[in-house]
């Protein structure tokens, strides 16, 4: 397969722009990580035009996807979780060329899991649990069963990602495998909701239960990100200079709901700042 796959690759190599070439076959004939291609060249650049380029081929009886993906938008999809294939492509692609030594130091940095982006990842995977978790309960206070038992399984998957993350590892594909070492009892709480014998309004009424607890023993390490943002500066924040500061603004429309859940747990102030209005006030933000 690499040789049929040497002359789309191998003019790109020479270019001092690209950084790292790596292949990614299938493992068996329905792979979702290889878009159920035969294999995927992923090509990483340091600039590219649109950020990311996709190109499907057929080699004889064999199909291929060519991807090349600029720096800084690889670096994206690693740290947000918007691609989730691409820890396993990083990590377990063949490396067909390596400028500079660049795949070999980024493989390093995701084994390594640099304290900084950990503390990040733990953020961002926190909020998404405390929407979905929110949601969820707003659902079933309202006797829609089925939609809170979706956010409750969404809710049980990024508590089990933030598990992983709290242990220093990147969540993959197979995340419950890695939880089942890693905290079985998430992952006990997993099985009783798919497996349970009880009714499912009771599955789900005991699963928010366990869920709530869990939450608040992690709401110390999974608020860290952003209450260190909020303390760089001794005034208060107002809510758009959050959604435009470069970190915080990675948290997109979970920041609303961490922000105010954060404010119920009086991990956060609100100062009010009179307006020309009677009685209205502007809300600003402040770490007590």
């Amino acid at each position: 397969m690499e040789d049929l796959l040497r002359p789309i690759y191998q003019e790109r190599a020479s270019q001092s722009n690209t950084l790292g070439i790596l292949m990614i076959e299938k493992r068996n004939p329905i792979s979702p990580n290889t878009d159920k291609f035969d294999v995927i060249l992923l090509m990483i650049v340091k600039e590219l035009e649109d950020s990311l380029f996709v190109k499907h081929y057929e080699l004889q009886d064999k199909k291929a996807a060519l991807f090349i993906v600029e720096e800084s938008k690889l670096n994206e999809w690693v740290m947000l979780g918007t691609n989730r294939r691409i820890i396993d492509w990083l990590t377990n692609g063949k490396v067909l060329f390596d400028r500079n030594e660049f795949i070999y130091n980024l493989r390093e940095r995701l084994d390594e899991f640099p304290i900084e982006e950990r503390k990040m990842k733990i953020g961002l995977e926190f909020a998404k649990l405390i929407r979905r978790y929110l949601e969820g309960k707003d659902f079933f206070d309202s006797k829609h069963s089925l939609d809170a038992y979706n956010h409750i399984v969404h809710s049980l998957h990024h508590l089990a990602r933030l598990s992983v993350i709290e242990h220093g590892f990147h969540p993959e594909l197979t995340v419950w495998n890695q939880v089942k070492q890693i905290e079985p009892q998430i992952y006990k709480l997993y099985q009783e909701l798919i497996e349970g014998n009880e009714s499912i309004d009771k599955r789900i009424e005991l699963l928010f239960l366990a869920s709530e607890f869990l939450i608040h023993t992690r709401t110390q390490i999974g608020a860290q990100h952003m209450i260190e943002i909020l303390k760089t500066k001794t005034d208060v924040w107002s809510y758009n200079d959050m959604i435009h500061h470069p970190e915080l603004s990675k948290y997109s429309v979970d920041l609303s709901v961490m922000l105010e859940y954060l404010v119920e747990k009086k991990m956060i102030q609100v100062a009010k700042i009179e307006t020309k209005g009677t009685g209205v006030y502007h809300r600003r933000y402040i770490v007590i």
